[in-house]
């Protein structure tokens, strides 16, 4: 492939409507990474290296667990402790329980824009993202249309899962829209040749976390879903 032809591929197509709908989970549509950054910040302590909420938040947040995994070995200069991944599944599927929520105004939008092809693609393990999407009630709304880290060779930032979600949606890389909120999602969507939006509506988002996903490539950033919702109908209009 020439320069010309794969800068090209990664811009957003211009002057054509961008079809489907991208969404990462976990901080996105789901709340969840406080309670899962939580949890995990307590594990990783008890194994030996103190960590707080917003060390978790910084440092593993955004990736899938394989690329965690081999992160928080490396700060524990050593294997994680036997057990610990299925302890880290059980206790944070438990405090899901108790207390995930949806960001607010999530489902609104997720109806509002019924019409066009939707997909998540998430970091996070098929198990996770099931008993997540049951507990808010959206499994309906993506059944059959859920990537998960699983599936996918390479974890973000790499491009592979964003584009697994789009050859399931059967719509062109660049007619897809990505919705995501950590770096990480952001440099994966923008190498897919995606429209990549920074969405900043979690409770986990810190003061800069806009800044860090502009310069991460997000073409577009936002703080809420009524945002999301007027840009993504700007970007789909006809021009």
């Amino acid at each position: 492939m020439s320069g010309p032809e794969r800068n090209d591929f990664r811009q957003p197509l211009r002057g054509q409507p961008c079809r489907g709908l991208i969404f990462d989970f976990d901080g996105v549509i789901a709340d969840s990474e406080i309670i899962a950054n939580r949890v995990l910040a307590r594990l990783v302590t008890e194994a030996g290296f103190p960590t707080r909420l917003e060390d978790s938040l910084r440092r593993y947040c955004g990736r899938r667990w394989a690329d965690v995994a081999r992160r928080v070995e490396a700060d524990l200069g050593g294997p994680l402790p036997a057990g610990f991944q299925a302890q880290l599944l059980d206790e944070t599927l438990a405090a899901f329980s108790a207390e995930l929520t949806q960001t607010a105004g999530a489902r609104s939008f997720i109806r509002r824009f019924a019409h066009a092809p939707r997909c998540i693609a998430s970091s996070s393990a098929m198990p996770r993202l099931s008993h997540c999407l049951t507990l808010l009630g959206l499994e309906k709304l993506f059944r059959g249309r859920v990537i998960s880290a699983d599936m996918a060779r390479r974890g973000k930032p790499a491009p592979d899962i964003f584009l697994l979600a789009a050859g399931r949606l059967r719509v062109a890389p660049r007619r897809c829209i990505v919705i995501e909120d950590s770096p990480a999602g952001v440099r994966a969507g923008c190498a897919a040749g995606m429209t990549v939006i920074g969405f900043c509506g979690g409770s986990h988002v810190r003061a800069g976390h806009a800044a860090r996903l502009r310069a991460a490539g997000a073409h577009h950033v936002v703080a809420s879903w009524r945002e999301a919702a007027r840009l993504t109908t700007r970007l789909a209009r006809p021009r």
